[in-house]
């Protein structure tokens, strides 16, 4: 049932994810055998990922950006889509259906989509399309449902603009922080909830510095497994098939979550985890934000640092600085 008081939290869960690549031999490869996933290839350009019953999960289409292109978020009802759209176009940001074209290649009925920051694109809907054809995984199967499929890390350079964005759209709740120094960096690090996954959102940025470290839109994008099993053999099948490991396994210190970090075919990361804390509505009821020193209780050690990785680095923060950041301010503020 849509909330009475107004608000849009826990009526949206994050529903897909949408990826331009032209390395879609590496991605069905990546996907299928390395993480496990069901794959579809609609075409030469266009290929989808299943977790579970839905139609797309992951869609993954040929184009040069190299890099995530979109969020789709599933909203429960139509007062809640409607609390959602008034949101966006009352503050002058326009917002527009996609085809049916669209819609139907990222396995829902009808979208619609507006401005998001860093570029990327946020699309919502209310209807996705469920596949009665039986899962092909090597996985046994990952937690999806009213947590959504996972979340998304942003990197940027406007901490309280993204923080504010998704407050103001989908009324998101500070989960907590997480202070961490990452190869020499300083961070600091929120996690945003919009349902009772710990965080579908996290937004990570430089201390007392404007500078971006990240090539990507996203730094990565999460799924989470079924099982222990599921995780940890795909860790190792993304080792022996040759994929890059970017932080070994390990254990973060806020949401308890065991999990492994590697590169994506599009150089963003992707996180598998396992039994993450999730927020119902008895923890809800007290939870207090906490502010934790590091990001892991153990493990989670960088792969592959060194002199070369570290210049390549700072190349990127040099690249980045000559650019501005893209930025919805219109969301991120009071209505017009």
């Amino acid at each position: 049932m849509p909330n009475t008081d107004g608000s849009v939290f826990g009526s949206v869960h994050l529903g897909y994810v949408v990826v331009q690549s032209q390395h879609l031999t590496d991605w069905r490869r990546f996907g299928a055998e390395a993480i496990g996933l069901h794959v579809d290839e609609l075409t030469q350009d266009v290929m989808r990922f299943r977790l579970d019953d839905r139609e797309c999960r992951f869609l993954i289409q040929r184009g040069v950006t190299e890099d995530l292109m979109a969020m789709g978020w599933q909203v429960d009802d139509h007062q809640t889509f409607d609390r959602v759209v008034k949101r966006v176009t009352e503050r002058g940001v326009p917002i527009a259906e996609g085809t049916t074209e669209e819609a139907a290649v990222r396995g829902v009925e009808r979208l619609w989509r507006f401005a998001g920051p860093k570029g990327i694109t946020q699309e919502i809907f209310t209807a996705p399309v469920r596949s009665a054809r039986p899962l092909h995984m090597i996985t046994s199967g990952f937690v999806t449902g009213d947590a959504g499929m996972g979340h998304v890390a942003i990197t940027t350079r406007d901490p309280q603009g993204l923080h504010a964005y998704f407050n103001t759209i989908f009324d998101s709740r500070l989960s907590d922080y997480i202070d961490e120094n990452v190869g020499g960096m300083n961070l600091k690090i929120r996690f945003l909830r919009v349902n009772e996954r710990h965080h579908s959102v996290a937004i990570a940025n430089v201390q007392q510095l404007k500078i971006d470290p990240v090539r990507t839109k996203a730094q990565h994008v999460n799924i989470q497994a079924a099982t222990l099993d599921d995780m940890l053999s795909a860790h190792q099948r993304v080792r022996e098939l040759g994929f890059t490991m970017a932080w070994s396994v390990g254990q973060h210190t806020n949401d308890r979550s065991l999990s492994f970090y590697c590169v994506t075919p599009s150089g963003f990361e992707l996180e598998m985890g396992w039994n993450p804390v999730t927020v119902g509505p008895e923890r809800e009821a007290t939870w207090e934000p906490a502010t934790y020193k590091g990001i892991s209780i153990w493990g989670h050690t960088p792969v592959g640092e060194n002199v070369l990785s570290k210049l390549h680095q700072f190349a990127t923060i040099m690249r980045n600085a000559r650019h501005a950041e893209v930025c919805v301010p219109e969301l991120t503020g009071a209505p017009r």
